[in-house]
């Protein structure tokens, strides 16, 4: 079987696009030109990749395992790309991202600023999507890294990362619930509740609460946007569920509190950082991976001495802790 570099690359615009004349406009060539390289190669493997269908085109079950080799040949092109780039001195690459919005409060500007102190010739391309769906840009070779919660297991993906952090009560400092160490989910229902909808990861993990809560829930709004709900709880209209990430900004300067749920196993969202499995990294993507991999890390380490402040009656207590991917050079490590 010959396979040229031109077929799967029009191959793969046309499983991207859905279409034939869609891709040929992507690729600046004629629809009739793109038609032909298809029916090439589905001549060679001996077998349609795609279904014709009146809504577009649709990968057959040998267009799936075709598709899969076809990604990674692409993703280890762009690899070989960047190494040799690197090895002639010329710090050159690009990763693209698909990531939770959660995290542009504090963590993705942390280490977008620390990849560009290290490698500033590296660029980087951020997608803002729900925890499943950066998975999928992932699983179909439309990002080089996923981060999202609680993904599930897939056997296209490797996790690099990951992350646990406690889910908690989200109230302004002047709620009842703000003077507690750890609170439950009835002392929180007795209260306007903001909850999470079905698109957050923390929809699910609340889920078993809130089934095993028998009284009736007073719930004001259902939301995908943490920036929505956040702004909310501040007002005092509700309070909302969620771990301390996305909130860096809000609670360092006491204008929210985290109260961490007292449940009989600990409720922890899981945020991990993912990569298509059997793929070797390319340089950038692997210093990319190692930044965000620090980043969890300190977050981490800065939420267990919060939980420590917090049993111990010293929740007013500051905490005086430098962030290595913001700090001074003087002040951290490079890798």
């Amino acid at each position: 079987m010959h396979v040229h570099a031109r077929a799967i690359t029009y191959f793969d615009m046309i499983r991207r696009s859905g279409s034939i004349r869609e891709a040929a406009r992507r690729l600046h060539v004629a629809s009739s030109a793109v038609n032909r390289q298809l029916l090439q190669l589905e001549d060679e493997i001996g077998t349609p990749l795609f279904e014709r269908m009146s809504t577009g085109l649709r990968l057959t079950p040998a267009g799936e395992v075709f598709s899969r080799h076809v990604i990674t040949v692409l993703q280890d092109e762009q690899r070989l790309k960047t190494e040799l780039e690197m090895l002639r001195g010329v710090r050159r690459g690009a990763v693209s991202v698909a990531a939770v919005e959660g995290l542009n409060a504090d963590l993705m500007p942390a280490v977008l600023t620390q990849m560009h102190r290290r490698y500033p010739t590296i660029q980087i391309q951020v997608r803002t999507c729900g925890s499943e769906q950066a998975a999928l840009a992932v699983i179909q070779g439309e990002a080089d890294v996923g981060i999202g919660f609680s993904i599930r297991r897939h056997d296209s993906l490797r996790q690099c990362t990951v992350g646990r952090f406690a889910l908690g009560a989200i109230v302004p400092p002047e709620h009842p619930i703000a003077r507690l160490h750890r609170v439950d989910f009835a002392t929180c229902a007795s209260y306007p509740l903001i909850l999470p909808a079905a698109e957050l990861s923390m929809h699910g993990l609340l889920q078993p609460l809130i089934a095993h809560h028998k009284r009736a829930l007073q719930v004001l709004l259902e939301t995908s946007s943490i920036e929505l709900a956040k702004s909310l709880v501040e007002r005092g209209v509700g309070l909302f569920f969620q771990s301390r990430l996305g909130l860096e900004r809000e609670l360092r300067e006491g204008r929210l509190v985290h109260v961490p749920l007292d449940t009989p196993t600990p409720l922890c969202s899981e945020l991990g950082v993912y990569v298509r499995a059997g793929r070797t990294p390319p340089a950038a993507l692997d210093a990319f991976n190692r930044i965000v991999a620090e980043a969890i890390e300190w977050r981490e380490d800065e939420e267990s001495v919060a939980l420590r402040q917090q049993r111990s009656g010293a929740s007013g207590t500051t905490i005086e802790h430098i962030d290595p991917l913001n700090a001074p050079p003087e002040d951290r490590h490079l890798t």
